[in-house]
């Protein structure tokens, strides 16, 4: 059952070397790309950045997970030399790769859920939204794909395929239904956005909320939704052929790596607020304004 859902990359490099070598290079401008950007990110968020409101929480746990993800993927070059035919040492990158791969998926829906609270539902959201609850989230979601995703490795190594439904279950917990959450609340946002009664809300303000989700969903179906499609394809026909199915496993888990590149979209290119920052770093003077919440869209506003 294991051999199904993972393929080491031993067994890429044997049956495919020319695709393995391009993903490795692939993976290794990810890396590169991906720690640069997040580090970058990590610094405004946490040292020029005061208020550390529920968007800002959210977006360093994220920043966090894709910095993981990042560092795995030389790991994963490393161990691939040194460890060779090493079972227990590929479970355990693949754990941590998945962990972190979860974790984004759920920082990211929580960030998408948050801009709704804070621009259609404001007055109802106010006791939801403070930083101490966020912290709570955050923690919850931490240990809530480390089970996950050690349930899914440990039933698929010890257990026979009566347990493919199962692993669907969990599978759909951790992806499908944050997929459907974001599609629901980005609907929900733009048709809210549309009303007479946010109107008085500034254009400016309302447009990054748009790009925010929209940029999400987008990531999301990129990065994450071939790896997917994949595993759900392998549980409904465990007889696919196993050179499609080791090619597809590889190339839409580089593709799922692409997020940690894809992710400084959200928190860097869609608002002014962070872009601001960031030249002044590059200038090397100090930013007039840190104490904004970056995704927050509305520096003026402490219940936005």
């Amino acid at each position: 059952l294991f051999s199904m859902f993972i393929h080491p990359d031993k067994e890429l490099y044997r049956e495919f070397y020319s695709l393995w070598i391009a993903l490795m290079v692939a993976n290794a401008i990810i890396f590169l790309v991906g720690v640069v950007l997040n580090s970058l990110a990590l610094y405004v968020f946490c040292f020029r950045t005061k208020t550390k409101t529920t968007s800002v929480i959210y977006t360093i746990n994220l920043i966090v997970t894709d910095l993981l993800v990042g560092f795995s993927l030389p790991v994963r070059i490393i161990m691939f030399y040194s460890a060779g035919d090493c079972l227990n040492c590929s479970l355990v990158h693949i754990f941590g790769y998945f962990v972190n791969m979860y974790c984004s998926i759920l920082f990211l829906t929580c960030i998408c859920v948050d801009r709704y609270l804070a621009i259609v539902q404001v007055e109802a959201s106010r006791k939801w939204r403070n930083p101490t609850c966020a912290k709570g989230i955050c923690v919850f979601i931490w240990i809530f794909a480390t089970v996950v995703t050690f349930s899914i490795l440990t039933m698929a190594i010890q257990f026979a395929e009566c347990c493919l439904s199962k692993i669907l279950v969990l599978m759909v917990c951790e992806y499908f239904f944050p997929l459907i959450i974001i599609i629901f609340f980005t609907t929900r946002i733009m048709c809210a956005l549309s009303k007479p009664s946010l109107m008085h809300q500034s254009r400016e303000r309302r447009m990054r909320a748009v790009q925010l989700l929209i940029t999400v969903l987008i990531i999301f179906m990129i990065c994450f939704t071939p790896f997917h499609v994949r595993q759900v394809a392998i549980s409904i026909n465990p007889d696919m052929p196993h050179d499609v199915s080791l090619l597809v496993y590889h190339v839409t888990v580089t593709l799922s790596s692409l997020n940690s590149c894809m992710d400084p979209i959200v928190y860097c290119f869609v608002t002014n607020n962070f872009q601001s920052t960031m030249k002044n770093i590059f200038r090397k003077t100090e930013p007039g304004q840190t104490s904004v919440d970056i995704l927050g869209m509305n520096k003026n506003s402490k219940g936005s």
